[in-house]
């Protein structure tokens, strides 16, 4: 079972250490018990969303980041157990789009097209 508490813990220990700081230096200025924060880095307490903000704060790294890093930890073990277990791994869903064509585009520098979507769903491809 892959438990979203270790990965998270893990994620936060590897930001400290990235930045060369000690759990004391950490745990002081995020205002929670040294090993209160011990036990969140090992996986073996929850932290709420306030304490991951007073976390973050101290390691002064965006708490988005650090669930980012979480979610693509969280790919790559959901990878490791359904190569392990040999189940087939659905292909990600994107969003479709229409296609855009355009027939024009004038020399004029202060004219341009603007095309807005989600950033993940683009594909460019020049013709």
């Amino acid at each position: 079972m892959i438990l979203l508490r270790r990965l998270l813990g893990d994620v936060l220990r590897r930001q400290r250490q990235r930045q060369g700081r000690t759990l004391r230096e950490v745990s002081s200025s995020a205002r929670v018990s040294l090993g209160y924060l011990s036990e969140v880095e090992r996986g073996q307490k929850e932290a709420s969303s306030e304490l991951l903000s007073a976390i973050c704060d101290a390691l002064d790294v965006r708490m988005s980041q650090v669930m980012r890093e979480v979610s693509d930890e969280l790919a790559l073990a959901e990878l490791a157990r359904s190569a392990a277990a040999s189940e087939p791994v659905p292909a990600p869903m994107r969003p479709r789009l229409n296609s855009v064509s355009v027939t024009s585009v004038t020399s004029v520098p202060e004219e341009r097209v603007t095309i807005k979507a989600p950033a993940e769903a683009v594909d460019v491809v020049a013709a």
